[in-house]
């Protein structure tokens, strides 16, 4: 993949924080952007933006909840520019509440939209990534590996990515694509700020620690390097890190820190 201008990089949930930012970092080393979400006129502004540059983007709006809309965003993308060699696999947001609160239908969303989107995602482009040996970005979250008080939903969600990437790390061997899975710890998003009906709240306080924030580039740019090389786990940042560890060999040590710190609305 050295001649970058003919390569081809589809983002879902490039609208708006790491999505978008990923969108930048990839045209910028040279890739022709997809961008895909469901509001078309924040992806026309990140298009906009990106063609000043000089660079190359197309604007295919997608709800990852409708299997219709993601087969034809693939069918629309080989259409125009005919090969898919990067597919990131970026929308995420979060369902809030105890298990003993959740609904169903919260459920039902949440895995929806962070678990059978992100896999319909990777199943309708591996066909053409399988033709150019290409990669697979999976977002998940350090909150795979992590009790979630009040969001276990989400938790749960990340860890049903986690647990596809390892499958499709299994499943590709041979075939030439690559799958990593990448699981930021905090990084400056709107997802705490909106509700469990998707509505957007940007008077709402974000509960998570503001010192530990990660901007949205630099998690672009450690997340389009670990894809480009292949990695297949990928945890950052620093205190995502080091959280990890802790449940891994101190797991009581876990419990009693997250059980103290803040937590989202129950």
């Amino acid at each position: 993949m050295t001649n970058t201008q003919e390569n081809v990089v589809w983002i879902t949930g490039a609208s708006s924080g790491i999505g978008k930012a990923m969108a930048f970092e990839c045209a910028g080393l040279g890739y022709k952007v997809v961008l895909s979400s469901r509001r078309k006129e924040l992806l026309d502004k990140v298009a906009e933006e990106i063609k000043s540059l000089g660079k190359e983007a197309l604007v295919i709006p997608c709800d990852i909840m409708e299997e219709t809309d993601i087969e034809n965003a693939v069918q629309q993308i080989i259409k125009t520019w005919g090969r898919i060699d990067i597919v990131i696999a970026n929308v995420g947001f979060g369902i809030f509440g105890s298990v003993e609160k959740l609904t169903a239908k919260d459920w039902n969303k949440q895995l929806q939209g962070n678990v059978t989107g992100l896999a319909l995602t990777v199943k309708y482009a591996l066909p053409h990534l399988k033709k150019n040996n290409g990669r697979i970005g999976l977002v998940g979250s350090v909150a795979a590996y992590l009790p979630n008080p009040n969001i276990g939903a989400y938790g749960a969600s990340k860890a049903a990515v986690h647990s596809i990437g390892q499958t499709l790390q299994v499943e590709l061997m041979g075939t030439g694509v690559s799958c990593t899975t990448l699981h930021p710890g905090f990084v400056v998003s709107e997802i705490a700020r909106i509700d469990n009906d998707g509505v957007w709240h940007p008077e709402q306080p974000d509960p998570r620690p503001s010192n530990l924030m990660w901007p949205t580039d630099k998690a672009a740019k450690v997340m389009i390097r670990a894809i480009l090389k292949r990695k297949r786990n990928y945890v950052f940042t620093a205190h995502g890190k080091v959280i990890v560890w802790l449940q891994n060999w101190f797991p009581g040590l876990v419990r009693l820190i997250i059980s103290k710190g803040p937590k989202p609305d129950s």
